[in-house]
C-alpha cells in the first residue's frame, strides 16, 4: 500500500521533530524522511517517526543504495528499506544515481557515474534488482556534480531519459542539482529540463547552494536561491505541477522560517503555471 501525495513538502529533521509532536496541525503537506536514519529497529527516531507518520504522509529518501557502484547490491540494507517502506507507507522510495563506495567501503558521498553505454549495461540489471526486491518502481535523483569523465559517451540528460526507457524507473528531479551541475560544467540548465522524460518525474527538490563564481557547491544549508526557483518556475511550465519540497541539512533554521520560504516557492509555482495555463495539480 502507497500514500497518495502531493503539494508541498519538507525534509523532516530531527531539529523539528518537537514542532510536529506538539502542534501536529503544520502547514505542510507531506514529508520527506532520510531512511537511513529508521533502519535500525527501536529507540526514539522510530517513536518519533510513528508520532509524526500519523499526522502526516511521508516519502523516503536514502543515500546509501550505490545503485552505481561495482559491489554487489546489500541485500540487508534492501530488506531493511522494506520493512520500514511497510511500517510508514511512503509515497514512494528514492535514492541517487550515484555510486557512494567501492569494495564495501562507503565514502559517504554522491559521485557521478560516467555517462556511457556500458555504465547503462551494468544499471539495468541493478535497478531491476532494486525493483522486484521492494516491489515497486525505485525512484532515482540526479545528483550535483563537479567533475566529468573522459570516458563520457552522452549528456547526462540522455543518459538518465535512457535509463528510465530501459528500467522503467521513476525520478527525482532536483532542480538545484541541475542548476549545480549546469553552471560547474558549461551546460544550459534548461536543455536539461526539456530533456527530461515528464511522465517519470514524481517529485521536485528544491536547496539553497553556495556560489564562488568559478565554482558552484551544493550545500543544503542556504534558502533557495532565486536563479534555482527561476529554473523551477520553468521547470513546471514544461512538465506540470509535481510534488515538491525544500532540503535543509545545515544551519537548520526554525520551522516556521522553513515554512514561510516553502509559501515562496509556493507563490513561485502558482505563478509559472498560471502563465503556463496549467492546472496547479498534476
Amino acid at each position: 500500500m502507497t500514500t497518495r501525495i502531493e503539494g508541498f513538502g519538507l525534509g523532516l529533521r530531527v531539529d523539528h521533530y518537537a514542532d510536529f509532536v506538539e502542534r501536529p496541525a503544520q502547514p505542510v503537506d507531506w514529508l520527506e524522511i532520510i531512511s537511513e536514519n529508521y533502519l535500525v529497529p527501536g529507540g526514539k527516531p522510530l517513536d518519533f517517526l510513528d508520532r509524526i507518520r500519523a499526522d502526516h504522509p511521508m516519502v523516503m529518501h536514502g543515500v546509501s543504495l550505490s545503485i552505481g557502484s561495482t559491489d554487489p547490491l546489500d541485500r540487508d540494507y534492501l530488506d531493511a528499506l522494506k520493512a520500514l517502506a511497510r511500517r510508514i507507507e511512503p509515497g514512494w522510495l528514492s535514492d541517487h544515481l550515484c555510486w557512494t563506495g567501492v569494495d564495501h567501503a562507503n565514502l559517504h558521498d554522491l559521485l557521478p557515474l560516467p555517462y556511457t553505454a556500458a555504465a547503462l549495461a551494468h544499471l539495468e540489471p541493478r535497478v531491476a534488482q532494486v525493483q522486484d526486491h521492494l516491489g515497486r518502481p525505485l525512484v532515482l535523483e540526479n545528483v550535483s556534480s563537479y567533475v566529468s569523465y573522459a570516458a563520457d559517451e552522452m549528456r547526462e540528460w540522455e543518459f538518465i531519459a535512457e535509463l528510465v526507457r530501459r528500467t522503467g524507473c521513476q525520478l527525482l528531479l532536483d532542480v538545484n542539482n541541475v542548476y549545480v551541475s549546469a553552471r560547474n560544467h558549461g551546460f544550459d540548465a534548461r536543455e536539461f529540463i526539456d530533456a527530461m522524460p515528464a511522465d517519470a518525474v514524481v517529485q521536485i527538490h528544491l536547496a539553497g547552494h553556495e556560489d564562488h563564481g568559478d565554482i558552484v557547491i551544493d550545500t543544503h544549508d542556504h534558502p533557495v536561491r532565486d536563479e534555482v526557483l527561476a529554473l523551477y518556475g520553468y521547470t513546471l511550465q514544461r512538465i506540470g505541477m509535481r510534488p515538491t519540497m525544500i532540503e535543509r541539512d545545515d544551519r537548520i533554521p526554525p520551522l516556521a522560517e522553513l515554512l514561510g520560504e516553502l509559501d515562496s516557492v509556493r507563490a513561485v509555482a502558482a505563478q509559472a503555471l498560471a502563465d503556463a495555463g496549467e492546472p496547479a495539480w498534476a
